[in-house]
């Protein structure tokens, strides 16, 4: 298991050094859509912000708790057997979902990856499930790992996202989330799915083969785009958890509130060119989705 500090600061970057490149405009990435946002550098210090503590619905990004949660317990190799309940959840909540089947057994470490590209909250609630045991003592889990990263103006009531008990279910800031990309992209388990574009299983007497593709349009499109998650609710509307390296340079962003998914995208785009000082004329084109 890799240490981690908790102490994660994103106070304001010092004055360039002379023999560094010039710092980038005081005024900001242009044309950003989402209601609050915030890019840090990889050290965590705030680039830009807007509303960085102001607490909004966050829906599936939600996961990318819950894969720490899970990373962090260890155990990957644990095998998990796919219940008719994490299936109906599912379908019951209109949620997006890995498509697992029932009677299924696959790994903890395979469940992270359907988990985490289609986001599925049929393999969030079997993770949840066996993690927890039970998922209310897995949502306090990840409460007291949010608070033990200084999360401060983050809260979380289920394992996935999703409006439920509560509209507003799961709410946290653009602060509170590049603390957490921050601590989850150091750990491989974690960090391999978020970046991967599509994972394949092939199959097996133990699960049916699966194919799933993330729903992270940065990936292939952004160069140096490395993960983290999506998400989207009626509340929320559409979330972006994101970070890209460009050389030595490493940014982490979130985007929270867009109007269209496109405009997530957009955004992450916009403020990753303001922080790495490069034109903003070619954006990404992308598509429609509802995670």
């Amino acid at each position: 298991m890799v240490a981690v500090s908790s102490a994660l600061p994103l106070a304001a970057a010092p004055p360039a050094a002379a023999t560094t490149p010039p710092a980038v405009p005081a005024a900001g990435p242009a044309g950003v859509k989402a209601r609050t946002a915030l890019l840090a550098d990889g050290a965590g210090r705030v680039r830009w912000a807007r509303g960085a503590d102001t607490r909004y619905p966050i829906a599936s990004v939600t996961k990318v708790m819950t894969a720490l949660v899970v990373v962090r317990a260890g155990d990957l190799d644990r095998t998990i057997t796919v219940k008719r309940s994490y299936v109906d959840y599912g379908v019951r909540h209109g949620a997006s979902m890995a498509g697992l089947r029932a009677g299924d057994r696959l790994t903890a470490r395979r469940l992270l990856y359907a988990m985490l590209l289609p986001s599925g909250s049929d393999a969030a609630y079997a993770l949840a499930d066996s993690y927890g045991p039970g998922w209310p003592r897995f949502v306090a889990k990840m409460n007291r790992t949010a608070r033990s990263l200084g999360m401060s103006n983050t809260r979380y009531d289920n394992f996935d996202g999703l409006p439920w008990p509560a509209r507003t279910a799961d709410s946290s800031t653009p602060r509170d989330l590049v603390r957490l990309a921050r601590t989850a992209l150091r750990y491989p388990a974690l960090r391999r799915p978020v970046t991967a574009r599509t994972h394949r299983l092939a199959k097996t007497r133990a699960h049916r083969a699966y194919t799933w593709t993330n729903t992270n349009q940065m990936l292939g499109s952004y160069r140096g785009a490395a993960g983290v998650k999506t998400g989207f609710t009626d509340a929320a509307g559409y979330c972006l958890l994101f970070t890209a390296a460009r050389g030595r340079r490493t940014l982490i962003g979130a985007a929270l509130g867009a109007p269209t998914s496109a405009d997530r995208f957009d955004d992450a785009a916009r403020m990753l060119n303001w922080g790495f000082g490069v034109p903003t004329d070619s954006l990404l084109r992308t598509t429609e989705s509802r995670d």
